[in-house]
């Protein structure tokens, strides 16, 4: 009989590490109420600051794509693109082709829009815990709107920094998805691969059946699945804004507390370590807990470099802060998820979008003297006008009715690109390694 050593046990670990886990967020939760009580001004302005941001940015960006999420999933959109997508995404990322769908509308509307259709799909076991938590992980990406209207042409004040930061950005999300299909299988994949050979009608019937499949098994009329859909977005967005509010107003009191001191000062002592400018070590403290607080700090001085500036803002569009990551966590807890690994993959992801700024800078910018940047602003005056909290407000509905769908096929010709490229790659391999006949 082989007898356990009682500090191997996991349960015991486990129990310590919930206790740990619980006392920290009480006793940072105790801490934050005794700062907004000595400081209630600053407490209620920062509040009122996210309030701003979440109604005039993010419930016009995010509500719609919550109701639309739901409806596609009802009337099974999402089952017919999975097995269309399915002999793509398999060999490039390990996932089923659900998994392409919501790769291509995390993109496009950005966090957490991805972890909401992974959630859905964990329930309805389209996709695996581990399938989930590798898709949430690559899909939490800023929405294209954000990135170029609020952070490069609000914040930056020119659209010269967009295509290095959109490179790097998603790119990097790519490479993060690749990189986890060779890690350890925990689980058995929920959808069983396409056969091969396969021909392309009888794909397209499976498809077609797998929709029509999808929608008798859930048989509500339409006017219940749209009334039960704004129910639960609405529900959401209040999540999402509560949240938003409370970790706006927690970096405020941080900050003004003068508890966030000693980070920053390791973070600037770290900058210089790595020849980056110390005062950009502001915006990697505030963008640890909220993005667009991040990203706007990351634009501020105009001193530094501007390959540094688009360097930290794509690590803090990358690693999401830590409102977007209590979104997330809200969102997948029915679903075993796990933060840890989640948070490993940000912070990877933000690491990775930094050196790709710094690898495609002398491509995209051949000699190109960061003086040069100032000449844009002028010829773009009505964007560079528009106030950063009020973008997704002036862009308007026609904009996004527009950009959106074109930006949603985009990602999906992308996928089926590289998964074909994936297949043929790999048949090339095993053509080379089979043993030749003597």
């Amino acid at each position: 009989m082989t007898v356990v050593p009682s500090g191997a046990n996991p349960e015991k670990a486990g129990r310590r590490l919930a206790l740990a886990g619980a006392l920290s967020i009480g006793g940072a939760a105790l801490l934050i109420g005794c700062l907004a009580l000595g400081d209630g001004s600053a407490a209620l302005n920062a509040s009122l600051r996210g309030v701003s941001v979440w109604w005039e940015v993010l419930f016009p960006a995010l509500f719609p794509f919550f109701v639309l999420s739901e409806l596609l999933l009802g009337f099974g959109i999402v089952h017919f693109m999975g097995t269309l997508l399915d002999p793509f995404m398999r060999p490039l990322f390990r996932l089923p082709g659900a998994g392409g769908f919501i790769v291509s509308m995390g993109f496009v509307s950005g966090y957490p829009v991805g972890a909401r259709l992974t959630s859905r799909l964990v329930e309805q076991k389209l996709v695996t815990r581990d399938e989930g938590e590798r898709l949430v992980a690559m899909t939490t990406t800023s929405d294209p709107i954000f990135l170029i209207g609020a952070v490069c042409v609000g914040f930056f004040g020119s659209l010269h920094a967009a295509p290095v930061l959109a490179a790097a950005h998603y790119s990097g999300a790519l490479l993060l998805g690749f990189a986890s299909r060779f890690g350890k299988r925990r689980d058995n994949p929920a959808v069983a691969p396409a056969e091969k050979g396969t021909a392309r009608s009888s794909r397209w019937r499976s498809a077609l059946a797998a929709m029509h499949r999808a929608r008798m098994e859930d048989g509500r009329p339409f006017g219940v699945q749209l009334q039960q859909a704004l129910q639960s977005s609405l529900g959401l967005m209040m999540i999402v804004g509560g949240l938003v509010v409370f970790f706006s107003a927690a970096l405020d009191l941080l900050t003004n507390g003068g508890l966030l001191v000693p980070l920053r000062s390791v973070a600037a002592q770290l900058l210089s370590w790595f020849g980056l400018p110390p005062q950009l070590s502001e915006a990697y403290m505030h963008g640890a807990f909220e993005v667009t607080l991040g990203a706007k700090a990351s634009a501020a001085d105009t001193a530094i470099p501007l390959v540094d500036r688009v360097a930290v803002a794509a690590f803090v569009l990358s690693w999401a802060g830590l409102s977007v990551h209590a979104q997330v966590a809200g969102l997948m807890s029915g679903a075993g998820w796990r933060y840890l690994p989640f948070a490993r993959t940000r912070f990877l992801h933000g690491l990775l979008a930094m050196a790709l700024v710094y690898a495609f800078w002398p491509w995209l910018y051949r000699g190109e003297a960061a003086a040069g940047f100032a000449q844009w602003p002028s010829l773009l005056p009505a964007w560079t006008n528009a106030a950063p909290e009020t973008f997704g407000i002036r862009l308007g509905w026609e904009a996004a009715l527009i950009w959106l769908p074109l930006l949603f096929v985009a990602a999906l010709v992308s996928l089926v690109v590289l998964g074909t490229a994936a297949i043929g790659a790999r048949r090339a391999w095993s053509r080379f390694a089979a043993p030749r006949p003597r």
